[in-house]
């Protein structure tokens, strides 16, 4: 398996992620590890793409999982398959409200629920934006791909348990 998971913050790809991996074994990379270097500044983008590279290269099965389309854009050839999570924006929302703590990006419950509004905000620019974390960067690394993907336009969609990659 050699997957590239694509969608806005709150689509669900951390969880589809450990669905697929409970089906079959493989590394997981999300794209926040290799993006910044310690808070919100940016890291030299060519130094996350050789992160990424090296983790592929060190691994025979994996799923990379992000928002990061300028990340993606130049190892997407190395994967089996894109999926994109698009359920819309709404959907995004409440995924990040009901969102639990994530350790490896705050320092404590309380700090990730004072960032939880400043994340709802920019989820909600997700069609508007025309960065590489907006919906027009994501529908362009899809629809370029030539190779197998999917697009789910609703969380239950990829939710059912057993849904085969």
């Amino acid at each position: 398996m050699k997957i590239i998971l694509l969608g806005n913050a709150g689509a669900g790809k951390s969880t589809f992620s450990r669905k697929l991996m409970a089906q079959e074994q493989a590394a997981r990379l999300s794209l926040d590890e290799v993006a910044f270097q310690g808070g919100t500044e940016r890291r030299v983008l060519q130094d996350s793409i050789r992160d990424v590279q090296r983790f592929i290269a060190e691994h025979d099965s994996w799923i990379i999982e992000g928002c990061y389309a300028d990340i993606i854009r130049p190892v997407l050839d190395q994967c089996e398959e894109l999926i994109f999570l698009n359920p819309g924006v709404e959907a995004c929302v409440a995924h990040c409200r009901a969102r639990p703590w994530e350790p490896e990006k705050y320092g404590s419950p309380q700090a990730q629920d004072e960032n939880l509004e400043n994340l709802i905000e920019w989820v909600r620019a997700y069609e508007t934006r025309g960065d590489e974390y907006g919906l027009r960067a994501h529908l362009a690394l899809y629809e370029s791909f030539q190779g197998k993907k999917r697009e789910f336009n609703d969380a239950s969609q990829y939710a059912a348990p057993g849904l085969a990659p």
